[in-house]
């Protein structure tokens, strides 16, 4: 037996320490599941629901389809999806042929779905129809043979199908292009495939990528197994505590993440559960999709939760139907928990909001806040197999109780590496002393003598905005490529909803700043837009004649961010001021 501290045990009330993983795909553990629970709901497209049975049903005709298209074992396959029936349904069907899912957001810009398609060598992908022309400018000069395109309506019941085509799918217009296929007609492709389809998948095989920027900040691609992705299933029903076979979880969070595909759709479809799905979130109509459906799990970045409280309609709301509420993606401070938690307990909620952490290199969340324990600022306790310890930075020497380092873990959830990139994988995944082989966050943070993690803050630069991570590094080498920039500097600027979004900072070259200044900040933009995700890109640019330094001669960033700080408290003390007026 591994000796690491672990004092979080005490709090392991009913919850069992080490769990038995089967080394089987994702697919077989869903399969075992709709033999216990074949009746049960596996999810819920608006109103459009489907049982156990019928998804595996709709994953082996996919499968079949897949295969007559040509896909086989260790292939990549590129998922460009929102959430859909259509992207959930691929993404088991690849998973019970050996083939590899290449999750990517569609929101990407073109080069880097160009380069997300040509470094995995996929032939194949399922797009969203809303994106398709994106990936038709850069099909010629990709590996993509076949483009799956899929609409919104396809798996929506008539009516709505009816209703969507008259307002949102008369405005989409789809270029040709003779690589193209609509589900539909992909899907008849399965009735030409006559062999029967074997589910041969173990652990070790890899299962997916997924996105993140490492800990350099440019985009690289975490490789994640079927033994990741069911350990993490199989511990955060354990260490949940609250879930049960038939309960409903609200997916919204997007299966191009890792907190949307391995909590709200494998780990609820492991356990039985119905996964909501929404391919869009819209904070203004959040009250029409709660009292919809009544989900009894909420799953969100604290941006969720500002929403809940901000959206008007909700105060007149009853919330007795929700049973668990998590928070994850970013840390959700101390005033925001406390307002949420006031919040459900009066619209008769009987919940209180859990926090928990995690990073897509173990797939999401590894640590919860217990059912009947809270520490103010803590990001909870492991999962059950997970293992914590801080480590004082720059090196492995374990932290004493209350002292600040770097948050290492070690987990059956950590990812087998960063594809294609065995430097960033030495620096990240590191064997210690002790025999085990621990992920170093870049996140700081300390452990309390029960075992309580409470994070502090990042080593690395990074913006997390509305749950995303924004890496400034790689949007500064894309600014100072512009001919007219001297140097940039990208920071984090306070939002009210998104909590924070990108601002960047430019110095112009000598001979550009005799030029028309808009113009060139146009340019910038418009660089921006067409090489980042748009999620990424920068919420405002002003040019500066120089850039605040440290003593060293970098650019202190973080000067940059106090002034947006303290902007942003001004602007905040302003209008509560004039509101104050209005209403006297």
């Amino acid at each position: 037996m591994v000796k690491v501290n672990t004092p979080w045990y005490k709090y392991y009330k009913g919850i069992k320490k080490h769990l038995k993983y089967p080394n089987t795909s994702l697919y077989h553990l869903v399969l075992e599941t709709s033999k216990k629970y074949p009746d049960n709901i596996s999810y819920n497209y608006f109103n459009n629901k489907k049982t156990y049975k019928e998804f595996i049903e709709e994953i082996d005709t996919a499968s079949k389809a897949f295969l007559e298209l040509g896909v086989r074992k260790k292939d990549y396959v590129s998922i460009c999806m929102p959430n859909t029936p259509e992207a959930i349904i691929s993404f088991y069907a690849l998973n019970k042929i050996g083939a590899i899912c290449n999750m990517i957001h569609p929101l990407s810009a073109e080069s880097e779905i160009k380069d997300f398609v040509n470094n995995t060598n996929s032939k194949v992908m399922i797009v969203i129809d809303l994106a398709f022309n994106k990936i038709n400018h850069i099909y010629p000069n990709t590996t993509l043979e076949k483009i799956i395109t899929v609409s919104p309506k396809d798996s929506m019941p008539t009516l709505l199908q009816v209703g969507y085509e008259l307002t949102k799918g008369i405005k989409v217009k789809l270029e040709k292009n003779p690589a193209q296929i609509k589900w539909n007609e992909f899907i008849k492709l399965s009735t030409k495939y006559n062999k029967k389809v074997e589910d041969k998948g173990v652990g070790e095989d890899l299962a997916a990528i997924l996105y993140s920027g490492g800990t350099s900040g440019s985009p690289k691609g975490i490789e994640l197994t079927n033994l990741n992705f069911n350990a993490c299933a199989l511990q955060s029903i354990e260490g949940c505590h609250t879930l049960y076979p038939g309960i409903k979880v609200l997916a919204i969070m997007p299966i191009f993440h890792g907190f949307g595909l391995g909590v709200c759709i494998h780990t609820t479809q492991v356990l039985g559960g119905t996964s909501i799905i929404e391919p869009t979130f819209n904070v203004k109509t959040f009250d029409n999709l709660l009292s919809k459906y009544n989900p009894n799990v909420l799953v969100g970045v604290p941006t969720l939760f500002e929403a809940l409280l901000l959206n008007k309609n909700m105060q007149r709301m009853d919330l007795s139907y929700l049973t668990c509420v998590l928070s994850g993606g970013d840390s959700l401070s101390i005033e925001l928990k406390k307002k949420v938690d006031d919040f459900l307990k009066t619209h008769n909620s009987n919940t209180t909001v859990r926090e928990g952490y995690g990073l897509t290199e173990s797939v999401t969340a590894c640590c919860l806040t217990p059912v009947d324990t809270y520490k103010k600022g803590s990001i909870g306790i492991p999962y059950p197999d997970t293992y914590f310890k801080i480590v004082k930075i720059g090196t492995q020497e374990e932290a004493s109780y209350g002292e600040e380092g770097e948050i290492c873990l070690s987990s059956p959830s950590l990812m087998r590496g960063y594809m294609n990139n065995e430097k960033e994988t030495k620096e990240t995944l590191k064997v210690h002393e002790d025999g085990l082989t621990w992920l170093h966050t870049g996140d700081l943070g300390y452990m309390d003598s029960d075992g309580f993690v409470y994070f502090k803050g990042r080593l690395k630069r990074m913006i997390v905005s509305s749950g995303y991570n924004i890496y400034p590094k790689y949007i500064e080498n894309l600014v100072d490529s512009h001919p007219s920039v001297l140097i940039s500097s990208v920071v984090a600027k306070p939002h009210p909803y998104k909590q924070h979004v990108a601002k960047c900072f430019i110095v112009l070259t000598d001979e550009a700043k005799s030029k028309d200044k808009d113009a060139i900040i146009k340019e910038i933009k418009d660089l921006c837009e067409k090489n980042l995700s748009k999620f990424s890109w920068p919420y405002e640019y002003e040019i500066r004649d120089e850039l605040p330094k440290t003593l060293v001669g970098k650019i202190a960033y973080k000067v940059l961010e106090d002034e947006e700080k303290e902007k942003y408290i001004r602007e905040q003390a302003l209008r509560n001021e004039e509101s104050n007026e209005t209403r006297i």
